[in-house]
């Protein structure tokens, strides 16, 4: 499949990006280029292959949940710019109500 200048236009706009005529012509280039690639997969033949997620054994990497020693209020805001009652001072997100 072969890209125009102006569908690259067209797709630029919608990712609000501003290219110039030479960043359009490379760019129609290499889209085109990996639109044919995926022509070239939409080819093969998968009827034979079973659906899968990922190509990896599936593992926990998460390590597992131990307590320890928590920290002291004083040093988990020690380095907050504004606290009081150790507790950690924020601007308001929500508007009058």
């Amino acid at each position: 499949m072969e890209l125009s200048h102006d569908q690259v236009r067209d797709i630029a706009e919608l990712a609000k990006l501003n290219l110039t005529e030479d960043e359009v012509a490379l760019y129609a280039e290499q889209l085109s280029h990996i639109l044919q690639y995926f022509e070239r997969l939409q080819a093969l033949d998968t009827s034979e292959i079973e659906p899968t997620a990922s190509v990896l054994p599936l593992r926990n990497v998460f390590r597992l949940d131990e307590a320890g020693v928590p920290l002291p209020p004083e040093a988990v805001i020690a380095n907050a710019t504004d606290t009081e009652d150790n507790q950690f001072r924020v601007s308001a997100v929500l508007g009058d109500a």
